[in-house]
């Protein structure tokens, strides 16, 4: 048995995936002692991890601080969660042993903590991966339009940094990215835009899903049978009451049924009539609705439209931010659904947009293809299989 340290930010894109590979670790025997926020808690203790957890107001509050203005700006941001991340984690391991770390590509300062403990490290990577050639080219193109001031405190940052915890960082790719010696991606090499870019350091695992562990309290059986349509915005960006409203004129008193979740902030009261053919809640348990769902608009974030994918369902996808007009791009790309934009959009626009989905070959076509290769590439197993490789490199 080994003891894994698993370091994650405090998100659902970046959490969800790894709740199969936290079990099947467990399952095999290892240990693992899970850093995340307290939301997450319950979810990871389920699996049978210790969780240990860091304050998210202050993760926030110093990730923001760099600023938002351009890539370096939020590179720097992720510098400044240094004096969060590390402080809190060195403090509740302090004299613990671990064998390897895995931690998220993206947050939680990974790298550094891999260098600063000198473990065996995995990179987890829940978005689309990115090589440090194209992200070379993207940066130096968009360094033309970056303050040579934000330069400047990329250079203290990382300075102090080095100084304080003898850990150097070589490039702004080593702080966006996190890479490793394994980096395991959880999609597929054909969904991963230029996929044949990368290296065997790149494991694609596809998508990783597992039993989310919570408490459902919706009635699935009012939809089986009745191929509903399923509208989510996901966790983040769903305070869109206009779109529900909107959603409600597009398809309210159609032949469709409608399964519509508006998350946690909003009251059902807040929408006023409800149309008939619509089941509208605060939250519904997504990977049990797409077994019956026949197209799903979503927001386009990476773990909806694996899951959409996944369940074989065509997807309009509407991105709000982050990485997400780069997936629904792929989306397109791949012929699995249509992107569409939330600026301007009209109920006609979007009904018109699902009957075009829901009727051409096509898109069922492209979507049963890639069901088939997501289904087909081992997902969390695999990604465990993966890990188990890596330390029999280590001898671990």
């Amino acid at each position: 048995m080994a003891r894994v340290l698993f370091i994650n930010a405090g998100s659902e894109g970046h959490v969800n995936p790894t709740i199969g590979v936290v079990q099947e670790l467990i399952s095999r025997g290892e240990e693992v002692v899970y850093f995340t926020i307290e939301d997450f808690r319950e979810r990871i203790e389920k699996t049978g991890a210790t969780v240990r957890t860091f304050d998210v107001q202050e993760f926030l509050k110093a990730f923001i601080s760099g600023g938002r203005n351009n890539l370096l700006e939020r590179i720097n941001g992720l510098l400044h969660t240094a004096d969060i991340m590390i402080p809190r984690v060195l403090e509740q391991i302090e004299g613990e042993y671990f064998d390897y770390i895995i931690h998220d590509s993206m947050f939680g300062c990974g790298l550094l903590l891999a260098q600063i403990l000198k473990l065996p490290a995995i990179s987890s990577c829940t978005s689309f991966a990115q090589s440090k050639s194209s992200f070379d080219i993207m940066f130096e193109q968009l360094s033309r339009e970056i303050p040579e001031e934000t330069f400047a405190e990329y250079q203290r940052l990382t300075a102090k940094i080095k100084a304080k915890y003898d850990a150097p960082i070589h490039s702004p790719y080593e702080v966006f990215c996190n890479p490793e010696p394994l980096t395991i991606v959880y999609t597929t090499r054909e969904f991963q835009p230029f996929g044949e870019d990368f290296d065997q350091t790149y494991k694609f695992v596809g998508p990783s899903i597992s039993s989310r562990l919570t408490q459902e309290n919706v009635d699935l059986t009012v939809i089986q049978g009745k191929s509903p349509i399923y509208i989510s915005l996901g966790t983040v960006f769903n305070q869109a009451l206009n779109f529900y409203k909107l959603c409600f004129e597009a398809f309210g008193n159609t032949e469709h049924t409608v399964v519509m979740s508006i998350g946690e902030k909003l009251q059902l009261s807040d929408l006023g009539e409800i149309p008939k053919n619509f089941i509208v809640k605060n939250y519904v348990p997504q990977t049990e609705v797409l077994k019956y769902t026949k197209l799903f608009i979503t927001h386009g974030g990476m773990n909806s439209v694996h899951e959409g994918l996944y369940y074989g369902v065509p997807l309009i996808v509407i991105p709000q931010s982050a990485d997400q007009p780069v997936i629904a791009g792929q989306v397109a790309n791949i012929g699995a659904g249509i992107q569409l934009q939330m600026e301007n959009l009209t109920a006609n626009q979007l009904s018109e947009a699902a009957e075009h989905v829901l009727g051409q070959p096509s898109f069922h076509k492209a979507v049963a293809n890639i069901r088939d290769s997501f289904q087909k590439s081992g997902g969390f197993k695999r990604a465990v299989n993966e890990i188990f490789e890596y330390k029999s490199q280590f001898g671990i």
